[in-house]
């Protein structure tokens, strides 16, 4: 990732994550899922879900632990990330497909309890017909590239 992008991965994250961080901060002992802090997704995400850190600073190194929460009808077009992506459905369903087109026909729709794995690199998609939470594990700093530039929410301010 050039320079500027990851400088500009830096400030939106510390502008309006500064909320999940503090939330992960707080998350030092066993929580119920009423008491996890939910606030917006970062712009880099499509508008309407929401997103909180359990673990990890998703702007540092190391282990990252996060949560989205997204309506029905959400999309995450296809993109990719410089790490290793584990995800798992909590509650809902989530479908992911592999590719660099968003083929609902050639994604596996996940139930609560399922997992799935985009390796580093590995271009991917993400939507939910009925809406649901997913947790997602992955090293930071956190850092995503669509594959169609025109679709990354965060330049279409």
């Amino acid at each position: 990732m050039n320079m500027w992008k990851f400088a500009i991965l830096v400030g939106i994250l510390l502008e309006i994550g500064a909320s999940a961080l503090v939330s992960a901060a707080d998350m030092t002992t066993p929580v119920q899922p009423s008491e996890i802090k939910w606030g917006p997704a970062p712009p880099f995400l499509p508008p309407g879900a929401e997103m909180a850190v359990l673990a990890g600073d998703p702007t540092g190194a190391g282990m990252i632990t996060l949560r989205l929460k997204m309506p029905a009808g959400y999309k995450i077009p296809p993109h990719w990330h410089p790490t290793d992506e584990h995800v798992t459905v909590i509650s809902g369903t989530l479908a992911l497909g592999m590719g660099d087109t968003l083929d609902r026909k050639h994604s596996k729709v996940l139930k609560a309890g399922g997992y799935g794995v985009a390796r580093t690199n590995m271009h991917h998609f993400a939507w939910t017909q009925t809406g649901g939470i997913v947790q997602v594990n992955m090293m930071g700093p956190f850092a995503i590239t669509y594959i169609n530039p025109a679709d990354d929410p965060s330049r279409k301010k």
